[in-house]
């Protein structure tokens, strides 16, 4: 692919599930391949929500990138943060003025928050896309009970234990659920003063119903578990204000104790480093080979990319998705290295979504097979489990989610301040 004397080098820019699967896949092959990623860690996103609501512990969602990919000797790691990319020079430039020379590049940063041109809000209502994220809201929720067990007046007690969540998609709908059972089901007792049972959780969506992406029978069946654990859920319902005592929806004021984001999200700032042209939601429109228009030497993939599927819907912004996507980046790259002839289009297969509802339940939409209730949950449970990484952390989430399941308690219920 290039006449210099040094071996093809690959920069891999995101250690997410897209560029971690890229890197494993061109591991032990000729070529030098550099990970890049702000982190010094590779998190599994999807649990975030139990690391937030106390279930989970960090080490068990999440790995050093080093350790993941320690066993590749072509493979270096980088913990740094990106700030351009120079396309005609073929470097990355780095935010303490370091260049990375690539030959092909991967660019997989995935997304971030995105709160539709009010980005004051993120001051008040955090979102999860980070163990730092998850981190502060699992903070944030803990010391509110915290708060309300001193507090003497009933009504400002009331306020301190009401959540609200923006947002019905399987973040918002996941984040709800565990906090409802947090408090209906596993802290009464533990306070003498405050009655955790009493705790308000309000899931707001400006949508007219929960989980858009799955079919309206398991919409409807969300809902009224969601409403069953006791989560209240408003409907068409768009906030127009947010802040740090509450959300202003539909013109109806909620006061709340902590408010939780999980309405939208937005791509990395890849399409300003490309300098090319993006979607709405800042996604890079790429070829069906995953490469950008005019720089087929530069891949993008997973969130930060727009991969228009067959049918004309884009791919959606999963894991499995980002992993194939991955997966097919690193055989382009080597069929290039080995001069044999390149595959065929990017082919999205879907294997299916997946959405939990609390300890106890979920749906799983198949297509054709449709599942809710207890049987989608094992499912839920262990398409999760298989995509962990090490049995260790397979056995100790599987353990943890059988003691929740079958005692209702939470070991990660841990109040961090500078004092500890």
């Amino acid at each position: 692919m290039n006449g210099t004397a040094h071996p093809h080098r690959v920069v891999i820019l995101g250690a997410g599930f897209g560029g971690l699967e890229a890197a494993r896949r061109l591991g032990n092959q000729p070529v030098d391949v550099t990970v890049i990623d702000r982190s010094n860690h590779h998190v599994f996103q999807p649990l975030l929500y139990q690391v937030a609501g106390a279930a989970l512990d960090i080490s068990q969602i999440a790995w050093p990138i080093r350790h993941v990919l320690h066993r590749f000797k072509n493979i270096t790691t980088l913990m740094a943060e990106v700030e351009g990319v120079d396309a005609a020079g073929k470097t990355v430039q780095l935010t303490d003025g370091s260049r990375i020379p690539y030959d092909t590049l991967v660019i997989a940063t995935g997304s971030t928050h995105a709160y539709f041109g009010h980005d004051e809000w993120a001051q008040f209502a955090p979102g999860l896309k980070t163990l730092g994220d998850a981190l502060s809201i699992r903070q944030h929720l803990l010391s509110v009970f915290e708060q309300a067990e001193r507090e003497p007046n009933p009504v400002q007690r009331q306020k301190l234990q009401t959540f609200v969540v923006i947002g019905a998609g399987a973040t918002g709908v996941e984040l709800a659920c565990t906090i409802a059972e947090l408090a209906r089901e596993e802290m009464p007792g533990d306070f003498r003063q405050l009655d955790t049972r009493q705790a308000r959780v309000i899931v707001v969506e400006a949508a007219s119903r929960v989980l858009s992406n799955f079919p309206e029978t398991l919409s409807d069946y969300v809902l009224q578990t969601m409403r069953q654990l006791g989560v209240e859920v408003m409907l068409n319902c768009p906030v127009t204000e947010c802040h740090a005592d509450g959300v202003v929806c539909k013109e109806k004021r909620i006061d709340a104790g902590a408010v939780f984001w999980a309405a939208g999200v937005r791509a990395s700032p890849a399409a300003q480093w490309l300098n090319v042209s993006a979607d709405k939601a800042g996604r890079v429109k790429v070829e069906r080979d995953l490469t950008v228009a005019a720089h087929p030497d530069i891949f993008v993939i997973g969130d930060t990319a727009l991969v228009e599927q067959e049918n004309g819907k884009p791919v959606p912004g999963l894991a499995p998705a980002a992993k194939q996507q991955g997966q097919y980046a690193a055989e382009v790259i080597k069929t290039r290295l080995h001069k044999r002839p390149a595959p065929g289009p990017f082919h999205y297969r879907n294997y299916g979504n997946l959405s939990t509802i609390g300890k106890h339940t979920a749906v799983v939409d198949f297509g054709k097979v449709k599942l809710r209730g207890r049987a989608a949950w094992v499912v839920w449970a262990l398409a999760h489990i298989y995509f962990l990484i090490g049995v260790r952390n397979r056995l100790m989430v599987a353990l943890n989610w059988l003691w929740l399941y079958m005692k209702g308690e939470r070991a990660a219920r841990i109040i961090l301040s500078r004092k500890t």
